[in-house]
């Protein structure tokens, strides 16, 4: 790869955006193509890039940030609610969830990350951080079910929002039962759980 290390910068000219997306590709690559969290390098990721390592460090204070943006870059906003109904809304979002279109690298990195998770609460906080906001937008809509009537008053949005994401997450990145289609299981996931959470 030819290198694209960027010239000395003046004061206050701003970074360049090509060689920061070049440092996140490569991160991302070496991960795809089977390189453990633990053995990953700057050093690595600095050759693939076509970078010096000490251009990473200018902009990142070391691996463990560096991933962290990585990571998040493979995750797309997500649909906004259109708020033609919780139903819409919520297969809308579940559609989302797990590996997608928006990254094929997705679905090789994260069954590696998960494990690497467990046991490191830096990296479990760090994924938390990535996940939250796309989180946060289905407990928005449970919420604006309650409050209109088309869910229960009772509900327990931190246990629906569970159930609604955890089977589709768990076959998209496990593949855990080979005779579900996970193309269809938010709508299916949906339907199934819309009659314990409407009201009685």
């Amino acid at each position: 790869m030819p290198d694209i290390e960027e010239a000395p910068r003046a004061p206050g000219r701003p970074r360049s955006l090509r060689v920061d997306e070049a440092i996140i590709s490569a991160t991302l690559d070496l991960l795809a193509e089977g390189t453990s969290v633990e053995v990953l390098s700057i050093e690595a990721i600095a050759t693939r890039a076509g970078v010096g390592k000490a251009t990473i460090y200018r902009r990142w204070a070391g691996k463990e940030a560096l991933l962290h943006d990585a990571l998040a870059t493979l995750k797309s906003a997500g649909p906004e609610p259109t708020g033609e109904s919780i139903r819409v809304d919520l297969v809308a979002m579940l559609s989302q969830v797990g590996p997608s279109n928006h990254d094929p690298r997705f679905a090789k990195i994260m069954p590696c990350i998960i494990p690497h998770l467990t046991r490191s609460e830096e990296h479990y906080q760090a994924y938390q951080d990535i996940i939250e906001p796309r989180r946060d937008r289905i407990r928005q809509v449970l919420r604006r079910g309650v409050e209109a009537g088309e869910l229960r008053a009772d509900l327990d949005v931190e246990l629906a929002m569970t159930a609604l994401i955890g089977p589709i997450l768990v076959q998209r990145v496990l593949r855990w039962h080979p005779d579900l289609d996970a193309d269809k299981m938010p709508e299916q996931i949906v339907d199934l759980l819309m009659g314990g959470m409407k009201p009685a």
